[in-house]
């Protein structure tokens, strides 16, 4: 089902060599094998009766336990996490190509271009001042790539709150507006819990510390998310 990119007339760009592409190659080559084998007449029946949309609940959970295990450092969890997440995306790739829409190569093939094609200063002679002209590149890349003419184009509005929060205002900066965030304005904002409009009180407050978060570098999501699993450590009874 795979097709040569438009790209494929390029020079190969040179990738260092890593043994654990070796090793890993014929492990993923039979959970491939066996997910299709799964899917297959004969196979499971309940694998055989899934789809992109039942499966999305599945997609969700893995990703929240993959979540819980990082945050816990437990290395032995977070190993089979990955792996729990690694065969929702293998499981959805054998739906699609039973349905004769793509396959897995199509995934890798696309994700391989995508990961060069976005980082040009390390696989091309572009030049970066560090992270955030990789980031900035980045956006403008995918933007121009999706042919989008709206920052909110291809924003999910599903997303958590603070995570949305926190890529709207990424998004913001790379278009050239900035919110100033400061610690003043969030003192500021905090005293007016009490007047007449504490919803929107609180939502300026809520996008002054996310701000001021991503200033800092700190992912709010998962900031809030681990003080808030001390706090159930804290009131758990003695």
């Amino acid at each position: 089902m795979s097709s040569s990119t438009a790209g494929s007339a390029q020079p190969e760009p040179q990738i260092a060599e890593c043994p654990t592409a070796g090793q890993s190659a014929p492990w993923f080559g039979k959970l491939v094998a066996v997910m299709a084998h799964l899917r297959a007449p004969g196979g499971c029946p309940w694998d055989q009766q899934q789809d992109h949309r039942s499966l999305a609940v599945h997609l969700l959970e893995e990703a929240y336990e993959t979540l819980d295990a990082i945050d816990s450092g437990n290395m032995v969890d977070l190993q089979e996490e990955l792996g729990d997440l690694l065969l929702q995306v293998v499981f959805h790739a054998e739906i699609a190509e039973d349905d004769g829409h793509f396959d897995i190569t199509d995934v890798l093939q696309g994700l391989v271009n995508k990961l060069i094609d976005r980082h040009p200063h390390v696989f091309e002679e572009v030049k970066v001042d560090g992270a955030a002209d990789v980031i900035s590149n980045w956006e403008v890349q995918k933007k121009a790539e999706k042919g989008r003419t709206s920052i909110a184009d291809g924003l999910p509005k599903g997303l958590p709150a603070l995570i949305f929060a926190h890529k709207v205002l990424r998004r913001a900066s790379g278009a050239g507006y900035h919110y100033d965030a400061t610690v003043e304005r969030l003192k500021e904002l905090a005293s007016g819990l009490e007047g007449e409009a504490p919803e929107e009180a609180v939502g300026e407050l809520l996008l002054e510390a996310v701000a001021l978060a991503g200033a800092a570098g700190v992912d709010p999501e998962g900031a809030l998310r681990r003080r808030s699993n001390r706090l159930l450590e804290q009131a758990e009874p003695q």
